[in-house]
């Protein structure tokens, strides 16, 4: 018997835990009696440790660590609750409000669970989740004087991602490749650039930035119209070249030398032996 699929979650239990975080962030923040620290914090000061916290959630899910997982899930919540706060305490919004939009949401953009909408294919179910999204934007842009298919993409987002967002927004009114393969050569087309401006007499250092910036936009594109996800994409050789570094070590201490030692050629042989080992 599983514990966790073979009954309902308690909800009773899930409100008095939620109200006792809530407790706990009310007394860390009294003016009185709470923490310095929390006492000191911001939306700003905060949302360097929101992100950090979301990071931490990406790299449990991608080490299948799941004590780990609910661990730092907590710790998000902890963000939420700890800005609700802090809204609270200046009359901007408070928690509840948080929950009711983010229910409201989930309920308005799944309509053929709580409305009369019938499909059930993924793309159509995904054609009228982005279909609500895009009228939910036009609806807050109302009194502006123009409304940019790019608007309400972060600008605080990680590069990569941000890009990503961009060009799926601009690919929804046909601004985009037919297929993978001219995205493939159009990043030949951008390192040939950028092999140009390197060979320059006197190179252009804010040129040479330009055209790594395209290189990375066109990488991008690639991992989109391949199917995968550019950030994870890179996180995850992020990993793999970290292994297969410290399998390197491993065997660097093993035959008791020194990494700075060793020239190009047989860090290369080792790097061929790490990548066998570690994958």
């Amino acid at each position: 018997m599983n514990e966790y699929t073979d009954k309902p979650q308690n909800l009773d239990k899930i409100s008095k835990n939620m109200r006792e975080l809530v407790l706990i962030m009310r007394k860390l923040r009294n003016k009185e009696s709470g923490c310095e620290w929390d006492l000191k914090q911001t939306y700003n000061t905060i949302a360097p440790y929101t992100i950090e916290e979301a990071y931490e959630v990406a790299e449990a899910i991608y080490e299948n660590d799941m004590d780990k997982l609910c661990d730092e899930l907590g710790d998000l919540l902890l963000q939420v609750v700890f800005h609700s706060q802090i809204a609270y305490e200046l009359g901007d919004f408070k928690l509840e409000d948080v929950i009711a939009a983010v229910c409201d949401k989930m309920i308005r953009r799944h309509p053929h669970i709580f409305g009369n909408k019938k499909e059930k294919d993924i793309t159509s179910i995904r054609k009228t989740w982005e279909e609500i999204k895009q009228q939910e934007r036009e609806e807050k842009s109302q009194g502006s004087d123009f409304l940019s298919m790019l608007d309400g993409v972060s600008n605080n987002l990680p590069a990569l991602m941000r890009a990503l967002k961009l060009q799926q927004r601009v690919a929804k009114v046909g601004f985009d490749w037919p297929d993978l393969y001219p995205a493939i050569d159009k990043m030949y087309e951008e390192i040939n650039e950028l092999k140009e401006e390197i060979e320059q007499e006197a190179p252009d250092q804010s040129r040479i930035q330009d055209e790594i910036g395209d290189i990375f936009f066109v990488a991008t594109n690639i991992a989109r119209l391949a199917g995968c996800e550019p950030e994870t994409s890179l996180i995850l050789s992020n990993r793999k070249f970290e292994k297969r570094f410290r399998q390197m070590e491993k065997e660097i201490r093993k035959n008791n030398q020194s990494i700075e030692a060793l020239n190009l050629d047989e860090l290369e042989t080792l790097w061929e032996k790490a990548k066998k080992v570690v994958g």
